[in-house]
């Protein structure tokens, strides 16, 4: 099958909402009268961002939410999204999964597929997607102010436990492993609760390289400070908190790592004063998303951004590195 076939039998869609779609040179979008677009763009790489292991649905799948969790940081509505797609080889096989997967839950988003590009070469997934958001009410990582409350969305570490029962670190039971297994390989972008947290939230950031990662951007541009209840932040990993390894393995120490450094969680982080709580809780149980208050902003102490306490308010002095794509 040539390129041209390819694009036409999987990627070719009608686009109700795009002007124009996949066919020409370009495709053109028109936001709502008053909306500003919300564009991001993410890669994934075979054997960086995902194991040659994964099924092709499941990538599809995968391949968008990166993109759309961006969004839901950003408090946009999803538009449309472009494909820039290299292949070993055209694989039927392969790419029909793949495409019911990516295109299934870009029509659970109302987000077209409007152009881009294939090629042939080793697996890698670029995506670039198109929101909007009205004027002044997108969520950025600049508004933390001290005495912030700090939350997290859903469950943090279950897809780093999946990647390590994959790595051959830990083992679990099969139950478990498949439930991790789930949250690494088809993450839920929270698009409606960051629409929902719109003029509530002072700041945000999808949590795709780990916690403490991602929240370091929010406070390197709030130019603020964090303390986290890590005997909160812990009870986050959903998968296994209730199984005891004999092995040793999995204790409350990695369990703390996973979440507070797993990566690949595409939850949000978000910033709001204690005065909106009810606000907070309101947009939660609009968005159907549970959320849960970790922390609070502060003032920034000298080289250590973010605070880790017991139940107690105890320092917790162990340190956690996250995800870098360079490291």
């Amino acid at each position: 099958m040539g390129e041209f076939d390819l694009i036409r039998r999987y990627f070719t869609r009608p686009t109700p909402r795009a002007v124009l779609g996949v066919g020409d040179d370009c495709a053109l979008l028109q936001p709502r009268p008053g909306m500003q677009l919300a564009i991001s763009s993410d890669m994934l790489v075979e054997g960086r961002h995902f194991l040659s292991t994964v099924s092709p649905a499941a990538l599809g799948h995968k391949a968008l939410a990166v993109n759309l969790s961006d969004l839901a940081a950003c408090g946009a509505q999803p538009l449309a999204f472009t494909l820039a797609l290299a292949l070993p080889r055209a694989d039927a096989a392969w790419l029909e999964p793949f495409s019911q997967g990516l295109l299934a839950l870009a029509d659970a988003h109302g987000c077209e597929l409007v152009g881009g590009d294939t090629t042939q070469g080793p697996l890698n997934i670029c995506i670039t997607v198109f929101g909007e958001v009205p004027p002044g009410q997108a969520l950025l990582r600049s508004g933390a102010q001290v005495g912030d409350d700090l939350y997290v969305s859903g469950t943090l570490g279950d897809a780093r436990l999946a990647l390590e029962v994959f790595r051959g670190t830990v083992s679990v039971p099969e139950a478990a492993f498949a439930q991790a297994r789930d949250r690494l390989e088809r993450p839920m972008p929270r698009v409606a609760l960051g629409m929902a947290l719109r003029g509530v939230a002072t700041a945000a950031a999808d949590i795709s390289d780990g916690l403490l990662g991602d929240l370091g951007h929010i406070l390197r541009a709030s130019g603020v400070g964090a303390v986290i209840d890590t005997s909160i932040a812990i009870t986050l990993i959903a998968t296994c908190v209730d199984i005891t390894y004999a092995n040793g393995l999995f204790d409350a120490e990695n369990r703390l790592a996973y979440v507070l450094a797993g990566g690949d969680d595409y939850e949000l982080v978000f910033t709001a004063p204690p005065s909106a709580r009810e606000a907070v809780a309101a947009a939660a149980a609009q968005a159907s998303t549970p959320v849960a208050r970790i922390g609070q902003i502060e003032d920034r102490v000298a080289q250590v951004p973010i605070r880790l306490v017991d139940a107690q308010g105890s320092p917790i002095l162990r340190t956690f590195a996250g995800f870098d794509h360079f490291a």
